[in-house]
């Protein structure tokens, strides 16, 4: 799995997924917490975002819903790095300025 998307799910996005998955399967939470052997506080707490499950117990809530989450390896991108950070280091107002000169379909000076 991207690094990004283990960072993405490891900060709040299980429980989304999770109940994403429960109305998709048409479950209440006592359901999912009677089929996982979990308690409904725990399912509850998941889809909130008040505790972020591990990925382990993200997959078996998932399968319990009838559905799979594959987690797969795939090449890291990093072409844009440079250009995201040459960006985020401009002041607001140079910013709007490259905004606004893109958008008017000006060019940009080679110096940022």
């Amino acid at each position: 799995m991207h690094q990004a998307s283990i960072l993405w799910l490891m900060q709040g996005a299980g429980g989304p997924l999770i109940r994403e998955a429960r109305l998709r399967a048409k479950l209440t939470q006592s359901d999912l917490a009677e089929r996982t052997g979990r308690e409904r506080s725990v399912i509850a707490r998941w889809e909130q975002g008040a505790v972020s499950p591990s990925i382990d117990n993200l997959l078996a809530v998932v399968h319990a819903c009838g559905f799979d989450l594959p987690l797969v390896l795939v090449p890291r991108d990093t072409s844009r790095n440079e250009r995201l950070e040459q960006g985020r280091q401009l002041s607001p107002e140079r910013r709007v300025d490259r905004l606004i000169d893109r958008a008017a379909g000006g060019t940009e000076p080679a110096h940022a």
